[in-house]
């Protein structure tokens, strides 16, 4: 079973019997069909489904339809093995991740010739990322066991030929690097001194790992792990040695569902579509038992019990899961002082009331329980996974919440926490101090939530929580996080614009362009980033080509507040306009209105939902807002 969990993508539904039916679409008329799409996309699908919901995709494109809520996305793929037989899966899995994705490959076997010269079809597609996707076998790793010397020098060319890639694309534009890990076949000719001695493929591959891990660190690029991948799938049916000798296929075909969802994962969390709460379901899901029946000495958790243990595991992968940033939350058909009892009282838990950042135990239907605890984090459906040992109340969810992802269960819950992770729900492509911290800013926007209940008079609300407000413009120390805000802000993002740490520091050194990054903390702790701001000189005016803010700050007239730090830096420019774009997208109907609240006015609106504003910077006047500014750097020089 464990197995199989990877190979059969066993946390998504099965697809359903009916499936080449309903790939079926009306291509000329299907007003939902980037929708459809998704919903097939989202089951466990073998080669022969990928390649058939990719032929679908390829033809809707070829017919100019639009794939829309998915999101465009050109990869381009580099690789000394085959890639056709790649490309289907990865256009079909990534629909699954809510991309609409082209792919470009280079000729086979054309590595470097292909990521240096300016006419190779993946450097003219101008992709928004690359693959760079070399198996051992296009390596030149010369084995000289036990020459220590000689080895180095093998590893020192082997790394010189990946940096020539990596040159070669990034001299013809400027798109992301995926790149992989390489996976080392199972044999070894020294048996358990193979790890050890220097010289042999084994050695060799490891040490050119660590310096690929290293590198892509300092360079921004991104890492596709193949390595682990291979490794937890067990290296001996990854390798298809025949499969390599008649067709250079890199891994076993029975690998490819997973090969190509872990490509699009990373895909995923670049476009900022990474899960950031963990919902769980408490009986039989946190503990065994039921807790109104079996009361809180009869729910079966804790050491020295097969089923208590499988338990005390989904409370270890939840907690490991909090400690990097993912929210945790409840929802539980039960009484609520009952379902609270275990974690405040039962000495064998690990979960705590204060590990959950918003608790519901009723006896509403779930799905309304998830649309609470979605609005009460202001986060979206789409940024939610529930966990549930029940297969009707997982189907309901899927079908009444479908935005929610919701892993398929084993029967044994000893599976539940390995099953959970393997989902690759949480994909993280960075990882900053904040990060760590998130699940603790969104608890204690809960409580600012609550205090707001309390309080009932707005003003006196915002007073109460003696906001701390700092300003400054782009650094060193900020620039991963600043990165990653714009790459996952989805709701609060004007254009939804991305842009890599490499592009963030263009910005920052740019003389036309005004970066602000913004802090805020309260009363009840430090919130830390939660707003970026880029704007371009063109003539006298300023254009905002990303203002972005996170949701959990909303109401608290924190975007008035970044506004009049924009005018005074505005005036100080000699800016007589300020320019505002709403570009739509499936996500950030939010801020639809974010200039007319603003006091912009509206001066040219598109046919696609693209809105156009001005501000005169000399005809604003300062508002007070309820909240100490703060100003570090050069940003000091400024007075209100």
């Amino acid at each position: 079973m464990t197995g199989r969990i990877y190979t059969e993508l066993a946390w998504l539904p099965r697809a359903p019997a009916d499936f080449t039916s309903l790939c079926r679409f009306d291509l000329e008329r299907d007003a939902e069909l980037g929708d459809r799409i998704r919903r097939l996309a989202s089951h466990a699908l073998d080669e022969n489904q990928l390649n058939r919901l990719a032929r679908i995709i390829g033809q809707a494109r070829a017919k100019g339809r639009s794939l829309a809520p998915l999101a465009d996305f050109r990869l381009g793929i580099i690789s000394n093995a085959t890639s056709h037989f790649l490309t289907p899966a990865l256009v079909a899995s990534a629909a699954r991740h809510g991309i609409a994705l082209e792919c470009i490959e280079a000729d086979f076997g054309q590595v470097v010739q292909e990521a240096l010269s300016p006419h190779s079809a993946v450097n003219r597609a101008a992709p928004d990322a690359v693959l760079i996707a070399v198996d051992y076998h296009g390596l030149l790793l010369r084995v000289t066991p036990g020459d220590a010397e000689e080895a180095d020098k093998t590893v020192r060319a082997t790394l010189a030929y990946f940096e020539a890639i990596r040159a070669g694309i990034r001299k013809h534009g400027k798109p992301i690097l995926i790149v992989q890990t390489i996976a080392h076949p199972p044999e070894s000719v020294f048996g358990n001194l193979d790890i050890a001695l220097p010289g042999t493929l084994r050695h060799l591959i490891d040490a050119v790992n660590r310096e690929i891990v290293k590198g892509a660190a300092e360079s921004g690029d991104l890492l596709f792990d193949v390595a682990g991948l291979a490794a937890m799938v067990g290296l001996g049916d990854w390798h298809d040695h025949t499969l390599w000798n008649i067709a250079k296929l890199p891994f076993s075909n029975l690998f490819l569902p997973l090969y190509a969802d872990h490509v699009c994962r990373v895909m995923a969390a670049l476009r900022g579509k990474s899960r950031r709460c963990l919902i769980l379901d408490l009986d039989n899901t946190v503990w065994g038992g039921v807790i109104g029946d079996d009361g809180l000495e009869g729910i079966v958790i804790g050491q020295g019990d097969a089923t208590g243990e499988a338990h005390l595991e989904v409370q270890r992968t939840a907690l490991a899961l909090r400690d990097r940033g993912i929210i945790l939350a409840v929802s539980s058909k039960n009484d609520d002082t009952l379902a609270r009892g275990p974690f405040r009282s039962h000495p064998e838990m690990l979960l705590r009331e204060d590990h959950i950042a918003v608790f519901q135990a009723n006896w509403q239907d779930k799905a309304t329980n998830i649309r609470a605890i979605a609005k009460e984090l202001s986060l979206g459906l789409d940024a939610m996974v529930f966990l549930d040992d029940n297969p009707a109340e997982r189907a309901l969810i899927r079908q009444l919440v479908p935005q929610v992802a919701v892993p398929e269960l084993p029967s044994d819950p000893a599976l539940y926490g390995r099953t959970l992770l393997a989902t690759g729900y949480f994909e993280a492509v960075t990882f900053s101090a904040e990060d760590k911290k998130r699940a603790s800013f969104y608890q204690e926007n809960a409580r600012r939530a609550s205090l707001q209940k309390e309080a009932g008079d707005l003003d006196a609300y915002l007073a109460s929580l003696r906001m701390v407000m700092t300003v400054q413009g782009f650094d060193d120390i900020g620039r991963t996080r600043i990165a990653q805000l714009i790459s996952k802000s989805n709701q609060f993002n004007l254009t939804t614009r991305r842009y890599t740490d490499i592009e963030v520091a263009e910005a920052e050194r740019d003389p036309d362009a005004f970066t602000m990054q913004v802090r805020l903390a309260d009363e009840f702790g430090d919130n830390g980033m939660i707003s970026v701001v880029i704007c371009r000189r063109v003539g006298s005016h300023w254009e905002i080509d990303t203002w972005l803010m996170s949701c959990r700050v909303l109401g608290r007239c924190v975007e008035t507040a970044v506004l009049q730090e924009m005018l005074l830096h505005a005036r100080r420019s000699n800016i007589s306009k300020i320019i505002g774009v709403y570009r739509p997208t499936e996500r950030n109907a939010l801020v639809k209105d974010h200039y007319e609240k603003l006091g912009f006015t509206l001066v040219e609106q598109g046919g696609n939902g693209t809105t156009r504003w001005e501000l005169d910077v000399a005809a604003v006047p300062t508002h007070a807002v309820p909240m100490e500014i703060r100003r570090v750097g050069w940003f000091e020089s400024i007075e209100a």
